[in-house]
């Protein structure tokens, strides 16, 4: 059987040809940059999982390689973001979002969407896991408004414990309006003037990027403790019962107001986070320090204790 010799190289089916005609290098690039010059806000994985006051101190992977791919967006990548490049006037913004929202929903509206779209087996459902309101999560959402009216959103994890954080970042991003609001279940609906063809639009960001280094959650001395004090206030949280029982991915929405409760009459509370994971663990305890607000004392054996601090002390 023989074989005839070709230098033709072929393209597969399912890849675009690799001899079209020629463009300007930057023709491309300049389309691409076109897209994100209206979204007002700074773009990052995750919009409700951040700290706004805390700056890292170093980076696992250099800042040069954007999570967006080389020349897909218009703005440069700082490690934790990609700010927006020119202001845009707030109040026209806040005008257009009305617009699309137009009048609001009646109570037989809104309980006709509500009994549509909330049970378990709905379609149109986007689960936010550990990564909260994350930016392909907008594109997400967009993507379900062009057939549906409303979508419904299952929150579980960390960002459970500050829900009206994630219902903030929803209607901020994605310029909807939360109609239901459940233990951990949403319902964000589009608007009664929404069109998908004017909708903005959100470049993908093609991978995670690797979390920056943040300053130590827990120091070896607490502020306002001796040394003596802080190895003392630790040793009675581990020897101290659990205040209660957390699980992985589990729904945090009620364990805020349980720990300011236990702080009315306990120094150091101990939450057991066994199997919830060494991460997720210090997230939450981020969490709760900004929330309650507490100390973090320890975070050992996937068992965190806090401290009510000086200022409940007092």
């Amino acid at each position: 059987m023989n074989f005839k010799k070709t230098n033709k190289i072929t393209t597969p089916h399912f890849l675009p040809s690799l001899h079209h005609h020629h463009q300007p290098p930057n023709a491309k690039t300049n389309n691409m940059l076109q897209v994100n010059s209206e979204l007002p806000f700074d773009f990052m994985y995750s919009y409700s999982e951040v700290s706004p006051g805390v700056d890292p101190i170093g980076y696992r992977e250099p800042r040069r390689f954007s999570p967006f791919g080389p020349g897909r967006i218009d703005r440069k990548w700082t490690g934790t973001s990609a700010p927006a490049q020119q202001k845009l006037d707030l109040e026209k913004l806040a005008e257009e979002r009305e617009r699309v929202l137009g009048e609001p929903l009646s109570e037989e509206e809104i309980a006709e969407l509500v009994e549509k779209y909330r049970h378990s087996n709905c379609t149109r459902q986007i689960n936010l896991g550990k990564g909260g309101v994350t930016h392909n999560t907008l594109e997400d959402i967009h993507n379900h408004w062009k057939k549906a009216e409303a979508v419904r959103i299952k929150c579980l994890g960390v960002p459970t414990l500050d829900m009206d954080n994630i219902c903030f970042h929803l209607e901020d991003k994605c310029g909807g309006k939360i109609i239901y609001r459940q233990i951990n279940i949403l319902l964000l609906y589009r608007g009664r003037n929404y069109d998908s063809g004017k909708r903005p639009g959100i470049p993908t960001m093609l991978w995670k990027p690797r979390a920056p280094i943040y300053p130590k959650l827990v120091k070896h001395v607490a502020d306002g403790l001796t040394f003596e004090e802080t190895k003392e206030m630790r040793n009675r949280g581990l020897n101290s019962s659990p205040l209660m029982k957390l699980t992985r991915n589990g729904v945090y929405v009620n364990v805020v107001e349980k720990v300011r409760a236990a702080f009315e009459t306990e120094e150091v509370v101990r939450l057991d986070c066994t199997h919830v994971g060494t991460n997720d663990c210090k997230k939450i305890g981020v969490k709760l320090r900004d929330l309650v607000p507490c100390v973090p004392l320890l975070f050992k054996d996937e068992q965190i204790i806090l401290w009510k601090g000086n200022k409940r002390r007092e």
